[in-house]
């Protein structure tokens, strides 16, 4: 029967090679692997979330979880047509869960490749070894506009952490004469962060991607709990409730990857904002599959009930990628909105280039923070001297990193940024404009923060994003208390003309990374693809919001 049906391509579905892969050989046939097919939703609807956005927070009728799960979950019905069709192809249902609208398949590669209509390699890339397909995926017609998604097919990472270490180096040091990092309390400080809260009664969830072996088994990135309560005495800060949460496999390996950094970053920034918060961190394979359904696991979480997330990891939008991950992330980021979820996403520590060695000459946004639903966090190099702030876009070069920004080729301008006066995009269309916000990234001028034992200072848009999290959490539990309700999607409000206030502008530099882009997105006057709208007055931007 499996031969016989009629299939089509599965929409957005279709993958290229990256450049420089060399094919090494088939995939094992026998290999047992997971995969998640993805469902539409009974209804979901772009614009009602813009326009809840646009109504401040105590006037929001957001959906529990419950309520989204009945109103914008999967149908049962088109899950019945999901387990014909592995039964028909000797798969295996492993869970169904409604809510995300996902279908989890186990089976052999050898079934998963006839089932789908792919052929799954070994492709060796950047000195690894991964299972990669190209071209699009089949399903049987009757399944068409029913399956919007097929991930974890192909496992290659699809993310990078957004943390740069402070260099060590004569330039590194002569440049860090002239700068000075920063404990997290005290950029909260500068940054005019309101008192009296500490996200008592909110949870931080932060979301974490894992190298994977061959196999697709999780070998590194993690923290180890002893940084995290030495770091906390250190600051005599009460080490907040700290714990992990896995997904697809995932699970906190420290020791054995560099992105340490980024997990021990993400948690140490957050929870000295935020003390009174709970916090949990979702590890997930750095794949398609991983990364969507950590930030999945993370907006339908019943029992922590997360009311922020944040997300230091992403990479540059690309119109040779794959456009069912952008489409399947980026919805996980929009369901996160209609429940009163804030997600603050790093903008990239590469410039308006967002590219490294590999950069291809041209401007790029970075995805996930182009998605219109997330808050976008970009980066500044920040001075204090007695307490006189000094503050320029991020921009210490190919060697020191910049902060990311510039205008997305994939999404169009949303309405809240139409008199934000942001530039045509790359593909000279209105696009999305990155970053919303910025905040202390220059790792010259980064945190000061502990890892592997002893204390360094780290930068990156990655200390952003956990830093807004951490406010949002303290706003959040004032919100809560004054009216019941979490700010959820800010976006529409930040940009609102009564809104000036809540940010400091920032008006000088570039994140032309390279030079090589005629200084390529400059700072000036109001929201810029450098610094957004600026760095956030806390106390204001509470007040803003508690309104």
């Amino acid at each position: 029967m499996a031969g016989t049906i009629k299939r089509v391509a599965l929409a957005n579905s279709a993958r290229k090679l990256p450049k420089g892969a060399k094919l090494v050989g088939a995939a094992d046939p026998k290999q047992e692997i997971e995969i998640s097919v993805r469902l539409r939703a009974r209804r979901s609807d772009d614009e009602t979330v813009m326009e809840l956005g646009a109504q401040l927070p105590r006037e929001r009728q957001y959906l529990s979880r419950a309520e989204f799960a009945a109103q914008m979950g999967a149908n049962p019905a088109d899950v019945a047509k999901i387990d014909n069709f592995a039964h028909h192809h000797d798969l295996n249902v492993k869970s169904v869960h409604l809510a995300s609208r996902t279908v989890k398949l186990t089976g052999t590669v050898k079934a998963l490749s006839a089932a789908f209509g792919v052929k799954l390699n070994k492709v060796k890339h950047d000195g690894a070894t991964y299972r990669m397909r190209k071209g699009s995926v089949q399903i049987p017609a009757e399944l068409e506009g029913i399956v919007i998604g097929v991930h974890g097919l192909d496992n290659r990472p699809v993310a990078r952490p957004h943390f740069r270490h402070k260099r060590i180096g004569r330039a590194a040091i002569a440049r860090a004469a002239q700068n000075r990092s920063f404990s997290v309390e005290q950029i909260a400080q500068l940054y005019n962060f309101p008192d009296g809260e500490t996200g008592a009664g909110q949870c931080i969830a932060i979301i974490e991607l894992n190298d994977i072996d061959q196999k697709g088994k999780p070998t590194g990135a993690g923290y180890k709990t002893s940084d995290l309560k030495t770091f906390f005495k250190k600051a005599g800060i009460p080490m907040p409730h700290i714990a992990p949460a896995s997904v697809d496999g995932g699970a906190n390996k420290p020791g054995h990857s560099d992105a340490d950094g980024e997990v021990v970053l993400d948690i140490e920034v957050a929870g000295a904002v935020a003390p009174g918060a709970n916090i949990v961190v979702y590890f997930a394979p750095n794949t398609t599959n991983g990364f969507i359904d950590a930030v999945k696991a993370a907006v339908h979480d019943s029992a922590r009930k997360p009311s922020v997330i944040s997300i230091s990891w992403g990479g540059p939008e690309d119109p040779q990628g794959s456009q069912q991950f952008v489409d399947g992330l980026n919805e996980a980021i929009r369901d996160a909105a209609a429940m009163g979820v804030t997600v603050c996403v790093a903008s990239g520590d590469n410039g308006s280039a967002d590219m490294g060695s590999d950069w291809d000459g041209k401007p790029h946004a970075d995805f996930p923070a182009s998605s219109p639903f997330a808050l976008a966090c970009g980066g500044t190099n920040l001075k204090a001297p007695n307490g006189q702030i000094q503050e320029v876009v991020w921009n210490g070069g190919p060697e020191d990193g910049a902060g990311g920004g510039g205008v997305s080729i994939v999404f169009a301008q949303p309405k809240y940024q139409a008199h934000a006066h942001v530039p045509k995009s790359p593909a000279h269309h209105s696009g999305r404009g990155v970053p919303d916000v910025a905040g202390d990234a220059d790792p010259a001028t980064g945190y000061q923060i502990f890892l592997n034992g002893v204390g360094t200072t780290i930068g990156g848009t990655s200390a952003v994003a956990p830093l807004m999290a951490g406010l949002i959490a303290r706003i959040n539990e004032a919100t809560t208390k004054k009216f019941g309700k979490t700010v959820g999607f800010i976006n529409p409000l930040i940009y609102a003309p009564n809104a000036k206030g809540a940010f400091r502008d920032i008006t000088s530099g570039n994140n032309d990374i390279t030079g090589q882009l005629h200084g390529m997105y400059k700072a000036g006057p109001g929201w810029d693809a450098a610094s957004g709208l600026g760095v956030p007055n806390g106390t204001a931007l509470q007040d803003l919001l508690a309104a």
